[in-house]
């Protein structure tokens, strides 16, 4: 018996690309089955500022760019202005939207809109990447900025030493 190929949807900012969106992507990408496929939608600027409460780091165009270069995703594109879950399952009709660990507000938002439109779409929580201790951008950006305040980063060690030697 053979699998019919499903179309599979996540989403996600995929601002600093790190371990945990590559174990995310390839959970979802195994979801889908032969000739199935896995379709990222990258979220907007504006978004990532309402939801993350801080501009991203890489515009949506360069994540958009990232995201579509991974082998695990067969399509990607940009959310949609305004934000709206209705507009992306109208458009790609997906069999299985896959949430992350960690979107378990959207996760219930969708969810709530999903009732409300009669939505058939199955709905996934992909589980935590465990493995990896830097599993979220948030613990990445973190990293650095404890790195540059150390002076253990060589440009930021540079920098700091010429501040220092001004005054």
């Amino acid at each position: 018996m053979v699998k019919r190929a499903k179309t599979i949807l996540t989403t996600g900012v995929f601002d600093v690309l790190h371990p945990g969106h590559i174990y995310l992507l390839r959970y979802a990408s195994r979801l889908k089955g032969r000739n199935g496929r896995l379709i990222v939608i990258v979220a907007r600027d504006e978004t990532v500022r309402r939801r993350k409460r801080r501009p991203p780091i890489f515009s949506d165009y360069e994540r958009l760019i990232l995201v579509k270069s991974l082998r695990f995703v067969d399509d990607a594109h940009l959310g949609y202005r305004p934000f709206s879950f209705k507009r992306v399952i109208e458009r790609f009709r997906p069999d299985v939207v896959v949430f992350g660990y960690d979107q378990d507000k959207v996760r219930s938002e969708f969810m709530e809109e999903m009732r409300r439109e009669g939505w058939r779409v199955k709905v996934v929580k992909a589980p935590k990447m465990s493995s990896a201790r830097l599993n979220s951008s948030s613990k990445v950006l973190a990293k650095i900025a404890k790195l540059v305040v150390s002076g253990k980063l060589p440009r930021a060690k540079a920098a700091a030493q010429k501040r220092s030697s001004r005054g």
